[in-house]
């Protein structure tokens, strides 16, 4: 790829057609990639280059693949055993049905903070989630953008592939990322919470019949002091070196231990501490299959990642932000929120975003956390419309319509919003 510049023209082709391949239900795999190749041709590459293109925007990824391959046994242990539910459990009982709304955004925040995938936070809460609401009277959209709100704040202070590929994006550790998204994350769930205590009485209630029979039968799921051993060990090795930094202390800041291996040391550890050592076949094979597919759409997402930043579309971005006389500190999170949007993904538009305009980004003088945090947390603000996998499993989760479920992006939008102005006033114009 050499010499080669592909058009601007080509990139915006390539990503539409993706777009609308993959509201055309298509594969989003094959579509990142017929997007890519048909992009690179209409730009100018042949067929040679174009290849060369897919190849090199793929081996991009191999890094943030590696280490989501690795999460995958630190997730596989929470979700298998039922230390998430225990979590999950332990937190709503805690707060009560009077700060039900609070309960249920924290414990979906912390769901996912610890390692669990956003869509999978929401299916292990609502049910938890329509008994509340049936009890209380709360409205559909308000339970649900507890959950959402909840989930999205916890979702960038993660070791999820999101956080995961903003990190590797600008090349810093993870814990760095995750650190850093901490104040955003807090705001976004104070707003999910103040906003869905608005909307408690609006919209469509929980039926008695979409209720979940009986109680949960929570003796075939660990204590929760066993529960919280795996994602406990996971924090605390990923923020040593971070306050080693900050403190001074020498031998701390020099514990320089990847993700990669952290996370899957994390899931073994509490896998033993909740005697359940034996099940560690069934469980990392459980943590690779929900990994998978995850992984395929990050190697589509970084072929199209190739044919961006081997276009010149990054160039003109900031062309047209030099002419138009705003900062340049806002090309993160507008390249977080716009190619998110396009492909309904928080992880997938932080790898299109890094790898199209993070040299851009870098260029303009914004530092490389300031520029992960931003474009994380841009990542978040409209990442739920209807052609990505969240959208459908958060509606069949809480039993919503299509039309329900297209209400409460908005108000989804308002708390990723939050948390994506939080990140930029603090790290673009106070840090």
């Amino acid at each position: 790829m050499d010499g080669l510049t592909i058009s601007w023209i080509g990139a915006l082709v390539g990503l539409a057609l993706a777009i609308i391949l993959i509201l055309r239900k298509l594969n989003p795999v094959y579509a990142l990639f017929l997007g890519a190749i048909v992009g690179a041709l209409i730009g100018g590459a042949n067929l040679e280059e174009t290849v060369n293109v897919l190849v090199g925007g793929t081996q991009s990824v191999m890094g943030t693949v590696l280490r989501v391959l690795a999460a995958g046994v630190l997730a596989g242990v929470m979700m298998e055993s039922g230390a998430a539910e225990t979590i999950a459990q332990a937190i709503v009982r805690k707060f009560g049905g009077s700060r039900a709304i609070l309960a249920l955004a924290l414990a979906t925040m912390i769901i996912t903070a610890v390692g669990v995938f956003i869509p999978v936070a929401v299916l292990i809460v609502a049910p938890i989630a329509l008994s509340v609401g049936n009890k209380m009277g709360i409205s559909k959209v308000a339970l649900l953008l507890a959950l959402s709100g909840g989930g999205k704040a916890g979702n960038i202070i993660s070791p999820n592939p999101n956080t995961i590929a903003a990190a590797r994006g600008f090349d810093l550790d993870l814990s760095q990322v995750m650190l850093g998204g901490f104040v955003p994350a807090v705001c976004g769930l104070l707003m999910t919470v103040w906003v869905a205590s608005l909307l408690k009485n609006k919209g469509i209630k929980v039926a008695d019949d979409e209720v979940p029979g009986g109680e949960v039968d929570m003796s075939k799921y660990p204590p929760l002091g066993r529960a919280i051993v795996a994602p406990l060990v996971a924090v605390v090795l990923l923020m040593i070196n971070p306050i080693g930094s900050i403190s001074g202390i020498e031998a701390l800041a020099n514990f320089k231990v990847d993700a990669m291996y952290i996370l899957p040391l994390a899931g073994i550890i509490g896998m033993l501490a909740m005697k359940q050592g034996n099940k560690i076949l069934q469980y990392t094979a459980s943590g690779l299959n929900k990994m998978t597919a995850t992984v395929l759409i990050l190697i589509g997402a970084g072929g199209i990642a190739g044919l961006i930043s081997a276009s010149d579309l990054s160039t003109q971005v900031v062309a047209l932000i030099d002419a138009s006389g705003i900062s340049g500190t806002f090309l993160a999170p507008i390249s977080g929120i716009l190619m998110a949007a396009a492909t309904a993904s928080t992880s997938t538009g932080v790898i299109l975003a890094t790898g199209s305009f993070g040299e851009a980004i870098l260029n303009m003088g914004t530092a490389p956390l300031a520029a992960a945090v931003m474009v994380h947390t841009g990542a978040t603000v409209i990442d739920s419309l209807p052609q990505g996998n969240y959208f459908h499993v958060t509606a069949d989760a809480m039993k919503m319509t299509i039309r329900q479920r297209m209400g409460l992006i908005p108000y989804e939008a308002i708390v990723g919003g939050t948390m994506m102005i939080v990140a930029t006033l603090l790290y673009g114009f106070i840090l």
